[in-house]
């Protein structure tokens, strides 16, 4: 079965209610995965502890690939590579890397922010 990591943006939108989103998602049948990073920035945005446990168990729904040295490896070169040139931000190095480490498809709607990676497939 196809593997597809989740940006942020996407569970953000899932979280809001976007159907649009919500449609997609679920025509692609397949199982789902999100960096811990994603995790990190879901928490952060929490506007209270309320808040935080209703992401702890939205966040459930998901696979959470933690960073690993594999993982860390491809996002340093990521970054030798693209940070100077693209503006390529360590947060989206790092979620690039778990798609790439997981030979998998990336969904985001931020495709600026990522379609000039080497290596990287985007859903569109």
């Amino acid at each position: 079965m196809e593997k597809i990591v989740l940006d942020t943006n996407i569970l953000i939108e899932i979280l809001k209610g976007n159907r649009t989103i919500i449609n997609q998602l679920e025509l692609l049948n397949t199982d789902f995965y999100i960096s811990s990073i994603t995790v990190m920035e879901l928490y952060y945005g929490a506007l209270n502890k309320v808040e935080l446990f209703q992401l702890k168990k939205f966040i459930s729904l998901f696979h959470v690939i933690e960073i690993n040295e594999n993982i860390s490896t491809i996002s340093t070169e990521l970054i030798f590579e693209y940070a100077k040139s693209h503006n390529l931000a360590i947060p989206d190095s790092l979620i690039a890397s778990t798609a790439i480490s997981l030979n998998s498809k990336l969904f985001t709607l931020n495709l600026k922010d990522f379609r000039y990676i080497d290596g990287l497939i985007l859903i569109k």
